[in-house]
């Protein structure tokens, strides 16, 4: 069965090939919940040879100086006996490198692709994994070695990148730190315990290594630092033999420098009676066993990282929507629905349930009485034009009694200025209309995905919506008409009566074409006129609200509704066509959620299986 450390490494490579991390050395929330071991050390402190002592290859590029530029990302997976060594990259996922001074030069090449040929360095990381018979199942991250000062060819802040760099890693809580000081150096300088004593002070996450015991002055040794008495760590401190330059030289292989190195604490007679827990092998099962201890502690938080983390993606693949079927009836059926939501929310504005429909009352209970005030009564029925018009209209014979056709004249004239406010009110109406269309179109969520649907939905409620304003621009127009074609009789009746109740009906007649009388004309038909003012700015709201508003709520997509329907798979398909960015979006959040439940069920198998 596979070890919940095999199972960590795994889930490890898959959240980073989804890119599923915060770019850099920000490490991805999955990453932060699952321990890791950084390796940490001063230049030259034999953190690469340890490295390479627990792997069991010389994989690692070597040199003088800063040779580690990146951090490098370092899974071991332990295989069965008698199976091929082989290593990974994430950036070569289809590539298997048997051959690890391939490994080595892949890895300076990879390192030089992004700092060039320099001595800068980078927070990308190198993600390397190595099968093999001959590990422990384990994650090691390796980090740019700590300096004091910066060589020639690197900026002068390269002393304070790398260690913010390295703190990153470390400041982690769920990092274990693998602190490498060498031997022949008093470990009061080390760079690495330094770092280490400011990120966990209790020493509780801190495993102590020595390296280079073999190169101590003659006549002293190291006992005082891996008894604990020199620097006390929770965790126990363990003494490294590397290979020496001779034999690395000679490409001496690790299994025999493991052999020598047991050999030399076995036979030490400062070390021996330590034999048991020093050298790169136990330092290996010791990670192991200790990294396996500390998963298996943080499987309720990391459980609960994975729910909570699960939860979020689901609730952001609802937002996007689920991916649409390949069946023109299920397509047809997603174009309905979508257009059914956009309906519902045009309703909603217009009935009050959302703002912008109140902007139609303000038409009618603002613009349109503003427009009928304006209209140019006062030059129509000016007594200059009263005058010119009744004279016109009696023609060589002058009225008798009340001039008819010079009141009819002047009547059609004035009914004829209600047009302009007329056509107004449904422009304004449509212009409303034609906004909620939009705005409505920007609220669907549903929509979001389909800018295609989103624009013939857009076309097709605008085209209904030019045919209502049409329909709606002549109802108008004929009450307007139906005004000035049946005139109000028992208004032009009374009149008469009144100029009886005058008492002098002969004065009337002598008064007949005196500017007296064309002003009682004037007046009359201004009476009249704002009758009909009065009639029409409650009978347009009406018949604008029936022809537009009405029609609108009840049967705006009908027509688009009828050619939808005709439509055949691929049609239908292309109204269904996302926004690439959106579906690269929701591809990856279902590999994400794909990840994440794959990585719930599998820590709980293996959890509960032992």
């Amino acid at each position: 069965m596979e070890s919940l450390i095999g199972l960590v490494n795994r889930i490890q490579r898959a959240c980073t090939v989804l890119g599923d991390h915060g770019g850099d050395n920000a490490l991805p929330t999955l990453w932060e919940a699952l321990p890791s071991v950084a390796v940490v050390g001063g230049q030259s402190s034999g953190k690469s040879s340890v490295l390479e002592s627990i792997v069991g290859r010389d994989f690692l590029p070597r040199g003088s100086g800063i040779v580690t530029r990146r951090p490098l990302v370092l899974q071991l997976h332990k295989t069965e006996e008698g199976q091929v060594e082989y290593a990974e990259f994430l950036h070569l996922p289809k590539r298997r490198f048997t051959d690890f001074s391939m490994v080595r030069k892949e890895i300076q090449d990879e390192t030089d692709r992004m700092t060039g040929k320099t001595k800068q360095i980078s927070p990308v990381p190198i993600h390397l994994s190595i099968y093999s018979p001959n590990v422990v199942n384990l994650t090691l991250i390796d980090l740019p070695g700590l300096t004091k000062v910066a060589v020639e060819g690197q900026p002068e802040s390269i002393v304070q990148d790398i260690e913010n760099m390295v703190r990153s890693y470390v400041e982690k809580p769920n990092s274990i730190i693998l602190a490498i000081s060498p031997a022949n150096q008093d470990i009061a300088t080390s760079d690495a315990i330094k770092l280490a004593r400011e990120v966990d002070p209790s020493g509780d996450r801190t495993f102590g290594v020595l390296t280079k015991l073999d190169l101590m002055d003659k006549g002293t040794n190291a006992l005082d630092v891996l008894e604990g008495r020199s620097y006390r760590l929770q965790q126990p401190w363990v003494g490294i033999v590397n290979r020496s330059q001779a034999d690395i030289n000679k490409n001496v292989d690790m299994i025999v420098a493991r052999r020598k190195e047991r050999e030399y604490f076995a036979s030490s007679p400062d070390y021996s009676h330590l034999a048991s827990k020093m050298g790169s092998e136990y330092l290996a099962k010791l990670l192991s066993r200790h990294l396996e201890s500390v998963i298996r502690a943080r499987i309720p938080s990391i459980t609960s990282l994975i729910n909570k983390t699960i939860d979020e993606l689901e609730s952001e693949m609802d937002h996007l929507g689920r991916p649409i079927a390949v069946d023109a009836g299920a397509q047809l059926y997603t174009i309905l629905e979508l257009c059914r939501a956009f309906d519902r929310i045009f309703k909603e504005h217009l009935d009050g349930g959302r703002p912008g429909g109140d902007r139609i009352y303000g038409v009618f209970d603002n613009q349109l009485p503003a427009a009928l005030r304006k209209l140019p009564f006062d030059r129509h029925l000016s007594l200059q034009n009263v005058k010119k018009v009744v004279s016109e209209a009696d023609g060589y014979q002058p009225h008798l009694i009340a001039p008819e056709q010079g009141y009819r004249r002047l009547i059609e004239g004035a009914l004829n200025y209600f047009r302009g406010p007329a056509e107004a009110s449904v422009d304004a109406v449509h212009f409303v209309l034609k906004e909620l269309v939009r705005k409505s179109i920007g609220e669907t969520q549903e929509l979001k995905r389909f800018p295609t649907l989103q624009a013939e939905i857009a076309h097709a409620a605008n085209e209904a919506l030019e045919r209502f304003r049409d329909e709606s621009k002549k109802t108008t127009i004929r009450l307007v008409d139906m005004e000035a074609s049946y005139l109000t009789v028992d208004f032009f009746r009374k009149l008469p009566q009144e100029v009886e109740k005058g008492g002098n009906p002969a004065a009337s007649t002598m008064d007949r074409y005196t500017e007296g009388h064309f002003r009682r004309i004037g007046s009359n038909v201004s009476s009249y006129v704002n009758m009909v003012s009065e009639t029409l700015r409650h009978s347009i709201p009406k018949a604008v609200v029936h022809c537009q508003v009405r029609e609108a709520k009840r049967s705006l997509l009908d027509y688009f509704y009828a050619q939808v329907g005709k439509k055949e798979g691929k049609q239908l398909s292309q109204l269904l066509d996302e926004d690439p960015a959106l579906m690269e979006r929701r591809q990856q959040c279902g590999k994400r959620l794909e990840l994440y439940k794959s990585a719930r069920d599998e820590i709980d198998s293996v959890s509960w299986a032992r």
